[in-house]
């Protein structure tokens, strides 16, 4: 997985600073457990965080983005080959989902 999201654009300084604040080492931190939570449901991602053996340059911040948004379709894809039905995958992955990320959202 090569796709950091730079698509979107250039990861600028600027970007880091956004409304969750974190050092450096905290992202890393966050990334690396992304990164495995994404590996027990597919392809290994890459270990190329600042400091690993394959360093691709960019910031961990950024690899918790992209590897979240990894980490969500192959969530996604779980649901849809697991379920008995695609209505029950459309209620897991659209009402039952949008009820969890509220009450994430609503957690201090």
């Amino acid at each position: 997985m090569d796709d950091h999201g730079d698509d979107f654009g250039a990861w600028t300084e600027a970007d880091a600073n956004g409304p969750v604040q974190r050092t450096d080492e905290q992202w890393a931190l966050i990334a690396g457990y992304v990164r495995h939570a994404a590996n027990k449901l597919g392809d290994d991602l890459p270990v190329c965080l600042p400091g690993e053996p394959k360093e691709c340059g960019r910031p961990a911040q950024q690899h918790v983005l992209a590897w979240a948004a990894e980490l969500k379709a192959r969530a996604h894809h779980l649901i849809e080959t697991s379920a008995p039905s695609e209505e029950h995958a459309a209620h897991a992955a659209g009402p039952l989902y949008r009820r969890r990320l509220e009450e994430l959202r609503e957690r201090p």
